[in-house]
């Protein structure tokens, strides 16, 4: 029986170590038959096409070059140093109050006023906002300030650029040109010049040279103050007679709790739409400046 046994496991083993040659062989032949076709497939060129490869590193890209600004304080060495520091001075002083300079020197007060005026006469407490406000503002104030623009940049900013004029003369001429129109927009009222001269001690003008500047200043403010509340009213006068028939409607019928101004303010805006509002407040708004 054991010896039985034992010719069975090395019969077993036989057959399995057979297998194994069988196997060996048959992977041998697959790879006699196929090496010829592998051989000439590395042998090819690549296609027209295809990209060879790169073995070469690529040079990492370095940082952004950022401009150096050497800013150095040392004491003048002449006083021609001395001076040029005085006027970039005068410079930076002039380009921060420049917006003072435009709002109050300009047609920009005048022009602002009333478009918050129809703002408020039509009860639009967001719409247009402030700053849509502002931007029309400007631009009207651009074009209609924009001949004295030009006569300022040709008879002060270009000969100063040029090196024709000194700083000094070029503020003379700069500012000649905007004496002449807040001038010429009181010419029929002086009377805000006369109270101003009368407060400094000053003797009665005859002509615009007897006035300085920091007269005519306050003085154009007064005056484009009066103007703009004048028209002001002149804007509210056909709104609040909206408002008061509204008013009264609502009262007679009984309606005490809901707002007037829920109801009127849809027949000020079809009014405005109607008569061209805008087209005639910017027409009325320039021409007061001719």
């Amino acid at each position: 029986m054991q010896l039985s046994i034992i010719n069975y496991q090395l019969s077993g083993k036989k057959t399995q170590a057979a297998k194994c040659r069988f196997i060996m062989l048959a992977l041998f032949a697959v790879m006699s038959i196929f090496a010829p076709f592998a051989a000439h497939a590395q042998a090819e060129p690549f296609p027209g096409m295809a990209t060879p490869g790169v073995m070469t590193i690529p040079t990492p890209v370095g940082p952004p070059a950022i401009p150096f600004i050497d800013l150095t304080v040392r004491n003048p060495q002449d006083g021609q140093e001395v001076a040029f520091s005085l006027q970039l001075l005068l410079l930076l002083t002039v380009l921060s109050l420049a917006p003072s300079f435009i709002i109050l020197m300009t047609s920009f007060l005048r022009v602002s006023i009333v478009l918050d005026f129809i703002k408020r006469a039509l009860s639009l407490q967001q719409v247009p906002p402030n700053q849509v406000l502002f931007g029309i503002a400007l631009f009207l104030t651009i074009f209609i300030m924009w001949p004295t623009f030009s006569t300022i940049y040709t008879n002060s900013i270009q000969p100063l650029a040029a090196g024709e004029l000194s700083v000094e003369n070029a503020y003379r001429e700069a500012e000649a040109p905007l004496r002449i129109f807040m001038y010429s927009q009181m010419s029929g009222k002086p009377d805000n010049i006369r109270l101003f001269m009368a407060m400094r001690g000053l003797d009665r003008p005859n002509t615009l040279a007897d006035v300085p500047t920091y007269v005519l200043i306050p003085a154009f403010i007064l005056h484009e103050l009066t103007v703009a509340f004048k028209i002001g009213i002149l804007l509210f006068i056909p709104f609040i007679v909206i408002d008061m028939v509204v008013a009264s409607a609502l009262m007679s019928m009984g309606m005490i709790m809901l707002p007037p101004v829920m109801i009127s303010m849809p027949f000020k805006l079809i009014l405005f739409i109607l008569v061209d509002g805008w087209g005639l407040l910017t027409d009325q708004l320039v021409r007061s400046f001719v």
